[in-house]
C-alpha cells in the first residue's frame, strides 16, 4: 500500500525519498514517480519535515525507528512520525513516548480501504496524537485519502482501527454464509447481489466482494495473515477491558482454519473458501 500512497505525495509534487526493504520495489517506484531511492529507513528520512511509514507488524515498526539506521536516530526536532501501520496501541503510546524525548512527534495513523483505496487515493485514516502536527500534515494525508480524521491522543488511532477490524469481520462471515447459502439453494447469484446491495444488508464489501466470493477468487488486497495479527490486536485490548468479542473469537479461528487451506496470503473475503471446500 505505501508504493501508491507514496506516489500520490510525488505526483502533488512533494520532494519524496522512499525505502523498502525489497529493492526492486523502490526501484519499480522511482521508475513510475519522481523521488529519491534511500538505502535505508534513516537515509529515507534525513532531512525530512514529514516521515511515513506503512510496514507488516510491531516488530518491523520498531526496526525503522529504532533499530540500527532507524529513522529516529536522524529525524530533527520538531518533525513528524506518521505511522500507517496497523499495530497495538500500546506500542503507539511507547513510541510516541520516545520519540517525545527525541523532540520528534509521533502520530498513530492506521488507514481502511485496502489496496484499492491507496492506489484511487480514497483510503479513510484514523489518527491518534497531537492537534497541531495533524492539521500541519493534514493536506499531506489528503493526497490519498477521502477521510482523515483526528479521533483522540495517542493510540486512539490504533483503538479506532480496532473497531473497524471487529465491524469487518462480522460483516466477512455474514457475507460468506450468505453468498454459500445463496450457492447451495441454487439460486442467480447475479441477481441477489443485484437486489441486496440496494437494500438493508447492502455494504462495500457485497458489491465489490460478493461476486468474487462466488467465483473463489481472493486475490484482492488485505490477506488474512494481517487480518489474523489484526485480530490478535483486537483480542488482547479486549483481555484488558474485560470487553467479550464472541464473533471475533470464533472467526478468527475461521481465518486459522483458511490460513491451513494454504490461504494465508488470500484477501479477507476467502472465509467463503471454507464452505466451498466440502461441497
Amino acid at each position: 500500500m505505501g508504493f501508491p500512497m507514496a506516489g500520490h505525495l510525488a505526483s502533488a509534487g512533494q520532494e519524496v525519498s522512499v525505502f523498502n526493504r525489497s529493492p526492486v520495489k523502490c526501484e519499480n517506484w522511482v521508475r513510475k514517480f519522481t523521488g529519491r531511492l534511500a538505502k535505508s529507513p534513516a537515509d529515507a528520512a534525513r532531512g525530512a519535515e514529514v516521515v511515513f511509514a506503512c510496514v507488516g507488524n510491531d516488530e518491523d515498526v520498531r526496526e525503522i525507528t529504532l533499530g540500527r539506521d532507524g529513522v529516529f536516530s536522524v529525524m530533527a526536532e520538531g518533525t513528524v512520525f506518521v505511522d500507517h501501520t496497523t499495530t497495538s496501541a500500546h506500542l503507539a503510546v511507547e513510541l510516541a513516548d520516545t520519540a517525545y524525548r527525541k523532540k520528534i512527534i509521533y502520530l498513530d495513523a492506521p488507514v481502511s480501504g485496502g489496496q484499492k483505496g491507496a492506489e484511487s487515493g480514497e483510503l479513510t485514516i484514523m489518527v491518534g496524537g497531537d492537534f497541531k502536527a495533524f492539521v500541519h500534515i493534514r493536506p499531506l494525508l489528503g493526497h490519498y485519502s477521502s477521510m482523515a480524521k483526528l479521533m483522540g491522543p495517542v493510540g486512539t488511532g490504533q483503538l479506532t482501527k480496532m473497531v473497524n477490524q471487529i465491524c469487518l469481520t462480522g460483516l466477512l462471515e455474514g457475507l460468506a454464509e450468505g453468498m454459500n447459502f445463496c450457492v447451495r439453494a441454487k439460486l442467480d447469484t447475479g441477481k441477489v447481489l443485484e437486489v441486496l446491495t440496494r437494500g438493508a444488508a447492502g455494504s462495500w464489501q457485497m458489491e465489490n466482494r460478493g461476486p468474487t466470493m462466488v467465483q473463489g477468487s481472493f486475490n484482492f488486497g488485505f490477506a488474512v495473515d494481517l487480518m489474523r495479527k489484526d485480530l490478535a490486536f483486537c483480542l488482547e485490548e479486549a483481555k484488558k477491558t474485560g470487553t467479550e468479542l464472541p464473533v471475533v473469537e470464533m472467526v478468527d479461528q475461521f481465518y486459522a482454519a483458511v490460513q491451513a487451506m494454504g490461504g494465508g496470503r488470500w484477501d479477507t473475503s476467502s472465509l467463503i473458501a471454507r464452505f466451498q471446500k466440502r461441497s
